[in-house]
């Protein structure tokens, strides 16, 4: 049953779905033509996008009569399965099983299909965590060491980033920004996003020069990769927690 709770303007409004409730967060485009709705990848609040003219009450009447769709996109959700022994974490676009041992060593180690480290049980979700930030961050510098030279710049600053709005993202003081849960995704998946930072670097846009020097530089097919993360980017949000 949907019941729609109204507010105090200063309150961040919401949208109860069942025994759940979601915040609607609402982002003005001066470039937005309509109103688009998503879910945060974690389903962690609902998105709202409107052109710079809209009323905030035309947002959230837009959110509320999109509340089945909402449901839909809650129940497709990986549930959280609890990091033990014999659970799977995704990484570079494969499942690995994870192996643990407490009287083994806490340093990670891949072996074939199996993620293998010892240690206390309680800080396996933390070590884990630690561990796939490291493997992302030499992922992306190598990446960045790929590209940047091919579009003719310096290799950029690095930051990771866990942001469940954008994948990836280019200040404009050059610090390319990336998430470091790109390193569960398939190689190429994670080498479009940089690509795609990369080329920021030259054209701070998304102009026709923008799209032909990303497909220059990325050696993939960018639909595709762009399809997987629409498809698949969630899932990307359970492992880890």
């Amino acid at each position: 049953m949907l019941d729609w709770l109204r507010r105090s303007p200063r309150e961040t409004p919401s949208l109860t779905l069942g025994e759940r409730t979601l915040p609607i967060e609402i982002r003005r485009l001066a470039h937005a033509r309509r109103l688009t709705l998503r879910l945060a990848p974690d389903g962690s609040a609902v998105r709202v996008t409107i052109p710079r003219w809209a009323p905030t009450r035309e947002a959230l009447d837009f959110a509320r009569a999109r509340a089945d769709w909402i449901e839909r996109q809650l129940a497709r959700l990986p549930a959280a399965q609890p990091l033990a022994p014999g659970a799977t974490v995704p990484f570079r676009g494969t499942s690995l099983t994870l192996t643990h041992d407490a009287r083994s060593s806490r340093r990670v180690r891949v072996i074939e299909t199996a993620l293998h480290l010892g240690g206390p049980p309680e800080s396996l979700a933390p070590r884990l965590r630690r561990w796939m930030q490291g493997e992302a961050r030499a992922l992306f510098l190598a990446d960045l060491a790929d590209y940047a030279p091919r579009a003719g710049v310096a290799v950029p600053a690095l930051a990771l980033t866990n942001a469940q709005r954008r994948w990836g993202s280019c200040s404009a003081k050059g610090l390319v920004r990336l998430n470091w849960r790109l390193a569960m995704a398939p190689d190429d998946v994670r080498r479009s996003v940089v690509a795609h930072e990369v080329t920021h670097l030259v054209h701070f846009d998304h102009s026709p020069r923008f799209h032909a020097l990303l497909g220059d530089l990325f050696e993939g097919d960018l639909d595709q990769a762009n399809h997987w993360l629409r498809r698949h980017g969630r899932t990307l949000y359970a492992p880890l927690g």
